[in-house]
């Protein structure tokens, strides 16, 4: 992770990451917004895991796809640092120096080259939010999306045990992130920290949750709202 200091240099470095993405690139510059860092990372996708380009601002984080020799880039996505819950993750044999990087609409691991490296960037993303919560301007309350479960580790449908063919295909619940078949995703929820306005798929299981909720809210057969709420948090 490379870490920008000078005054003039900020300057000219945002708007050289401005200029590499293209001409529909985002405006990035803005009075008081500082480029703390940048570096390259593996970030874990449905199917694999790909290297991306991230740029850490005193205010949000910035990561997009790498067209050609860390220069130019595409599709980048902007994500305030408010938003932002890390989560430390364990070393497995396949994957190290890892960690999760929770946001209201997607969560998604990450992966560092060395340990140092991800300590160096876990460490100024939070001071970069220690310094916004000074600010008061952190939320007190978040609620987060859960990260997917790769394709490649599941062979079964983790709701049915159906076995995942060429016909019987993978699907996510947005509400749990397991990975379902479509007999087992058939019901779709309005999730309001992922998108307040469209149905997302989610799982039988979390559809029924839902469902029950729902029923609760509404008084049910008894209308009793304190056991409703007691028996809603149990669930959750």
């Amino acid at each position: 992770m490379a870490l920008l200091v000078s005054d003039d240099q900020n300057r000219r470095r945002i708007k050289e990451v401005e200029n590499s993405f293209g001409p529909s690139a985002p405006e990035l510059f803005t009075p008081g917004r500082f480029l703390k860092g940048e570096g390259t990372l593996m970030k874990q996708g449905r199917k694999k895991w790909d290297q991306k380009m991230f740029f850490l601002f005193n205010d949000i984080l910035v990561y997009s796809s790498i067209i050609m020799n860390n220069r130019w880039y595409k599709n980048p996505k902007i994500i305030p640092l408010k938003d932002i819950k890390l989560e430390d993750m364990e070393d497995f044999d396949d994957v190290k120096h890892q960690w999760l990087i929770c946001t209201p609409r997607k969560s998604f691991h990450v992966s560092a080259s060395s340990d140092e490296e991800k300590k160096a960037w876990m460490q100024h993303i939070e001071a970069c939010q220690q310094s916004l919560l000074q600010e008061s301007v952190l939320p007190t309350k978040t609620t987060y999306a859960k990260s997917w479960i790769p394709d490649r580790v599941a062979q079964k449908c983790m709701r049915c045990l159906a076995t995942f063919t060429a016909i019987n295909r993978r699907h996510h619940c947005r509400k749990c992130g397991f990975v379902v078949c479509n007999a087992c995703s058939k019901g779709r929820a309005l999730i309001q920290h992922i998108n307040p306005n469209k149905p997302l798929r989610v799982c039988k299981v979390c559809n029924k949750t839902e469902d029950d909720k729902n029923f609760r809210l509404r008084g049910g057969s008894s209308g009793l709202w304190e056991d409703s709420e007691e028996t809603s948090s149990d669930e959750e």
